[in-house]
C-alpha cells in the first residue's frame, strides 16, 4: 500500500538550489541571489532547515552571510535551473516505510534543458544525502512535484493540461494517468482540473499555481474578481468545476477563494504567472509570496490563516522570483522525516 504524503506531513528540511551564471538566472543573477537569499533568511529566522544544492560553496556562502549558516546544509553538484518543486524527490509512505521518488523530469514538456536536473535525486542517493533503501527510480514516468496535491488520505488533485500534455508522458488519457497515479502514488481518488490557467505560465497549468489541499477537506484556490482580467473566464470556470468536486467520501470540499495579484510584467509587456496559491508549507510556519501589493498581500495571508489556523503566516517578497515565472512554492521542496540522512546537517557536504 502507497500513500502520497501531504505537504504538512512532518518535515526536516526545505530542498532549494542556489542561482549561478549557468542558469536562467544570469542575466539578474544579483538580484536572484538576493531573492534567494531573503527566502532562506525567512526560512532560518523561523529555525526551518534548508538544504541547498550549489556549484560552488563558497560563492553561496557568501550569499547568505546574513542567513543562520547552522541550519543550512550546501551540497554541490550540477543543475539545469532552481526550480526544485518539479524536479525534487516526491515522498510516500510504502508498507509502513518512507520511500523518496525519482520521477522523470523534462523540463515542463521539452520546453527547456533539464537533463542534469533529471539526476538531481540520482545525486543525491550517491552521496548518501538520502537515507539507504529509501530511493527509488520511478524515471519511467514523468511527473513533477507541482503538477500533484493531495490530502494524504488518497485523494490527489492536479490538472488535464499537464498530466494528459503529449510532451510528457506521450499524451496518455485521465484514464491512463489515474491508472499510473494510483500504482506509483497510491492514488484511489483522481480530481482532474479541466480549466485554469495564468499567463505566462511554462508548466501548462501546475496545480500548485491554481488549487491547493488543505486539512479539513479544504481546497484553496485562486479567483479572480475582475470581469476585465483576461484570466476571468479560465479561472471562473476553474471555480464552478471545483464546485462540483466531491471527496472520497462524495463530500463537496470547502472551497477558500485566495485573491489574484494584480497583473505583473516583464520587461517585454508579457504578463507573469504571480499567485498566491504558490505557498509553502512548513511544520509551524507557512510561508507566502508577496508581490509589493500590500492589500492584496494582506488579504491573501489572513485568507491562508483560515485553511491553517495554528500556523504562523509569513509573507516573503518574491517579485525577483516572478520574473522567471515560478515563486515560492516552485522553488522549494519539503523533505519529510526520515528521509534525508541526518548526518548530512552536521557534516555539511
Amino acid at each position: 500500500m502507497r500513500t502520497f504524503l501531504p505537504e504538512w506531513a512532518p518535515q526536516d528540511a526545505i530542498l532549494m538550489a542556489f542561482p549561478t551564471k549557468h542558469t536562467d538566472w544570469e542575466y539578474i543573477i544579483d538580484d536572484a541571489r538576493d531573492q534567494y537569499a531573503r527566502i532562506i533568511r525567512a526560512f532560518t529566522d523561523e529555525k526551518v532547515k534548508v538544504v541547498l544544492l550549489c556549484h560552488d560553496r563558497s560563492e553561496a556562502e557568501k550569499a547568505l552571510e546574513n542567513c543562520d549558516l547552522n541550519l543550512v546544509t550546501f551540497i554541490e553538484c550540477e543543475y539545469n535551473d532552481t526550480w526544485t518543486r518539479d524536479y525534487g524527490p516526491i515522498s510516500i509512505i510504502k508498507n509502513d516505510r518512507l520511500r523518496a521518488l525519482d520521477f522523470g523530469f523534462n523540463g515542463w514538456g521539452l520546453k527547456f534543458a533539464s537533463d542534469k536536473d533529471n539526476l538531481a535525486n540520482l545525486n543525491l542517493s550517491n552521496t548518501s544525502v538520502l537515507l539507504p533503501r529509501t530511493y527509488r527510480n520511478e524515471r519511467d514516468f514523468v511527473l513533477e512535484g507541482g503538477s500533484v496535491e493531495t490530502d494524504g488520505e488518497g485523494t490527489i488533485l492536479t490538472t488535464t493540461r499537464c498530466l494528459c500534455s503529449p510532451n510528457r508522458n506521450g499524451g496518455l488519457s485521465k484514464k491512463e494517468v489515474e491508472v499510473q497515479l494510483q500504482h506509483r502514488l497510491g492514488a484511489d481518488h483522481v480530481l482532474f482540473l479541466d480549466h485554469g490557467a495564468l499567463e505566462g505560465d511554462d508548466t501548462d497549468s501546475h496545480i500548485d499555481t491554481l488549487a491547493r489541499m488543505a486539512p479539513g477537506n479544504i481546497i484553496m484556490f485562486t479567483g479572480c474578481r475582475n470581469i476585465d482580467d483576461s484570466q476571468f473566464e479560465e479561472l471562473l470556470k476553474m471555480r464552478a468545476q471545483l464546485t462540483l468536486f466531491r471527496n472520497a467520501e462524495g463530500e463537496p470540499f470547502n472551497l477558500i477563494e485566495l485573491p489574484l495579484p494584480d497583473p505583473i510584467y516583464d520587461e517585454d509587456g508579457c504578463r507573469l504567472p504571480a499567485t498566491y496559491a504558490n505557498y509553502l508549507i512548513t511544520d509551524n510556519v507557512i510561508f507566502v509570496p508577496t508581490y509589493k501589493q500590500p492589500a492584496n498581500d494582506m488579504l491573501a495571508m489572513q485568507t491562508i490563516k483560515i485553511a491553517f489556523p495554528d500556523h504562523k503566516i509569513v509573507g516573503v517578497d518574491c517579485t525577483t522570483l516572478i520574473k522567471q515565472h515560478g515563486s515560492l512554492h516552485c522553488a522549494t521542496m519539503q523533505i519529510p522525516h526520515n528521509i534525508f540522512n541526518p548526518e548530512i546537517y552536521d557534516r555539511q557536504l
